[in-house]
């Protein structure tokens, strides 16, 4: 039976054998009703034409208006993996497409089903070590590899003071004739009117499996070591540090991720790689990415909905549009400007600068989760959803987190390099330099202090706001601030 390889399935675990007959399709209208990231839509594009040229005559690729009219083209029985969406499985459904389980994910759903079975709360943590012992991952029997399962407290080192981490960039891709024709034709989209945001530039992530592959390898070699004591370090010069830019690879389906988990493992083993590196590698893996992928399914249609903290405020316009010039906070700039120029940042920038503004400010969760999904290339709408909604914005009151993550500039100045020759001073809350992620800080939690009472991790924080002698003040400031770029 011919399988219908979706944008985010091209690896060669998505197939039963190697000579399945295959369906590709290229869908115009998803560009038409929502503008995506330009480099966003040239890597989409450009993986699936890519996968489409190494299959040969073994792929039926169309380039149509829409999913609908591909399938009217297709004169055979067709089969798919689970999608991972809730728009592709109501398309399978109704066009009486096969579908098997999913793949591209380390825990089966019936896995996940049983671990959730009668649990209050869904605790990534407690997930993550379910998992290890499921696929034993990093176990020494029944004992997990060191004695502890979570080494994060040994990975939470500040930037060098140099501003240089000492390992090698990760291997960037050459673009091909394929890339060319991609670039032409969304430069011919948008003289029809098709809206992107952000900015063209070089393709930075791998379109292959061959590419993906070799970006692992790299990185277990080369950057491993280093990423975990610097995973939440953040670096003006230097956007990639020592992370493994396999996020995007990854979502487009071109590694089996049990694979790269495999990979880590035994670089510890094998003594190349401190156990903290790989353990950290590891959960992201088999602990956050399967997370997030089962809660998509697990916690329902209503969820991306959900705003517990009343956040009403629409996206200002200079964020929406990744105006980067606009903003003076140069943590902010740069992030945004990151954004704008690479369609990603690593995960510390989206949570703790983005996240962490944006839920200062009380903007719309679901449109928020709407702009990432949009603008990263790497963004699918399961990875925003309980990433931004629940994690980020705080929005579900703590269904899968156990406080917001909101923090003052004090963090910021700790992780990172922005704060010296920023205008705004991260010790200051009130006043023309008042940094606005510390005044936003005592803000937001003035404004949600009913909503957030009883949440034992901020007990202290919430005390401390009727101490602030200049608290009204601050707050009005925000106020005034509101959606102008700070």
């Amino acid at each position: 039976m011919r399988r219908w390889l979706f944008a985010d399935q091209l690896g060669p675990h998505f197939l039963d054998e190697p000579g399945q007959p295959v369906l590709l399709v290229e869908s115009k209208s998803v560009f038409r009703r929502r503008a995506f990231h330009r480099q966003k839509a040239h890597l989409v594009l450009s993986a699936l034409r890519h996968r489409a040229a190494e299959l040969g005559d073994q792929a039926l690729h169309l380039r149509t208006e829409t999913y609908r009219e591909a399938l009217a083209k297709v004169r055979e029985p067709l089969d798919a993996c689970h999608p991972t969406s809730r728009a592709a499985r109501d398309l399978l459904r109704a066009t009486g497409v096969t579908v098997h389980g999913p793949r591209g994910f380390v825990t089966s759903p019936d896995q996940f089903t049983a671990w959730a079975a009668g649990k209050r709360r869904l605790r990534m943590e407690d997930f993550y070590r379910h998992a290890r012992v499921l696929h034993d991952v990093l176990m020494d029997g029944d004992e997990p590899t060191g004695g502890r399962w979570n080494l994060d407290a040994d990975n939470r080192e500040p930037p060098p003071a140099d501003g240089r981490l000492d390992v090698p960039p990760p291997p960037m891709p050459a673009e091909d004739d394929i890339d060319a024709e991609v670039r032409a034709d969304l430069d011919r989209w948008q003289e029809e009117g098709i809206v992107f945001t952000g900015r063209d530039g070089p393709r930075l992530f791998p379109v292959t499996h061959a590419e993906a592959d070799a970006r692992l390898r790299h990185f277990v070699t080369h950057r491993l070591a280093a990423f975990g004591p610097y995973e939440d370090a953040m670096l003006t010069g230097d956007p990639w540090l020592a992370h493994s830019m396999l996020s995007a690879p990854l979502n487009l389906g071109l590694l089996d991720p049990l694979d790269a988990v495999h990979r880590a493992e035994a670089a510890h083993r094998a003594g190349r790689v401190p156990l903290a590196s790989a353990e950290g590698f590891i959960r992201q893996l088999i602990g956050w990415r399967d997370y997030i992928w089962h809660l998509y399914w697990h916690l329902g249609e209503r969820y991306p909905s959900s705003n517990k903290l009343a956040a009403r405020r629409a996206l200002p316009r200079w964020f929406a549009d990744l105006d980067a010039d606009a903003v003076q906070a140069r943590c902010l700039s740069d992030v945004l400007a990151g954004v704008r120029d690479r369609g990603w940042v690593h995960h510390i920038p989206r949570l703790m600068v983005l996240g962490n503004y944006a839920l200062q400010r009380g903007w719309q969760p679901a449109a928020l989760a709407d702009w990432y999904h949009r603008n990263f290339v790497d963004g699918y709408e399961w990875v925003m959803t309980a990433n931004v909604v629940g994690m980020s914005q705080y929005a579900d009151a703590g269904a899968i987190t156990t406080k917001p993550y909101a923090a003052g500039g004090a963090y910021l100045n700790r992780m990172s390099d922005y704060c010296g020759p920023c205008r705004y001073d991260p010790r200051h809350r009130l006043g023309d330099d008042a940094c606005p992620y510390t005044a936003g800080y005592w803000a937001f939690l003035d404004r949600n202090r009913e909503r957030l009472h009883g949440n034992v991790r901020l007990a202290q924080p919430l005390r401390q706001l009727d101490r602030l002698a200049d608290l009204d003040a601050v707050v009005e400031q925000e106020r005034h601030r509101g959606s102008h770029a700070p």
